[in-house]
């Protein structure tokens, strides 16, 4: 039997939540993210919109369909919200990006609504399938069918949630602006110096680092702010 609540104290420390309070508290349900990154839908309405206090409340204001995931109206309290996915308020104007901050804690980043109808996605596999085509696996657990294979894993591409089509395409290469989301410098935004197989060299403010490949997500000109 699948465990739908979590002891609080044993929630991963990106969850930006007080370690006192109700013993249990809802767990994402299983999908694309591990635990750590990713936070349950009723978490980010209660926790970080502020926008209910009780289950009663959440359930409420998702029943009443008024919060939209990638485009998607969502229902369920347990769905898994991740890096770079698009939360929208219709009925509030509200839309937002979802990142870390530089302490690691899940963040909300207010954003234009004209920016809310694209969602940024790093490839993190490719398959061919039938007929030739290329299946693109995204790092939220999107899936993408092409017919020309124009780009490597590691990239990141801008898709139209309207019609499903990719708007702008960033390259893995030296030069590329970074965004951190594992390791030390977690939700910091860089510049990639130089690529040495598993780990590479970043530019943070005039300063050279290092650090895992795995923990680079480039955002090329999405504008990114953080703590």
């Amino acid at each position: 039997m699948v465990k739908r609540h979590l002891s609080r104290l044993n929630a991963p420390k990106s969850w930006p939540i007080k370690r006192k309070g109700i013993k249990f508290i809802r767990k994402p349900s299983p999908g694309a993210h591990t635990l750590r990154q990713c936070i349950s839908l009723s978490l980010v309405i209660q926790n970080m919109l502020k926008y209910a206090k009780t289950s009663k409340e959440i359930k409420k204001i998702l029943h009443e369909r008024k919060i939209l995931v990638n485009g998607k109206v969502k229902r369920d309290s347990a769905f898994a919200v991740g890096i770079m996915d698009v939360l929208s308020i219709p009925t509030l104007k509200e839309n937002y990006r979802v990142l870390y901050n530089t302490k690691g804690k899940f963040v909300l980043m207010k954003i234009e609504e004209k920016d809310a109808n694209e969602i940024l996605m790093k490839i993190i596999n490719k398959t061919l399938i039938k007929k030739g085509k290329i299946q693109y696996n995204y790092s939220n657990g999107h899936n993408h069918l092409i017919e020309k294979d124009d780009y490597k894993t590691g990239d990141s591409i801008l898709l139209s949630l309207k019609d499903k089509k990719i708007t702008k395409h960033f390259e893995l290469k030296k030069g590329a602006q970074i965004y951190l989301t594992g390791g030390k410098f977690i939700g910091n935004t860089a510049i990639l110096e130089e690529i040495k197989e598993d780990k590479v060299t970043i530019k943070i403010k005039d300063e050279i680092f290092e650090t895992a490949k795995r923990y680079l997500f480039v955002i090329g000109d999405v504008k990114i702010e953080n703590e």
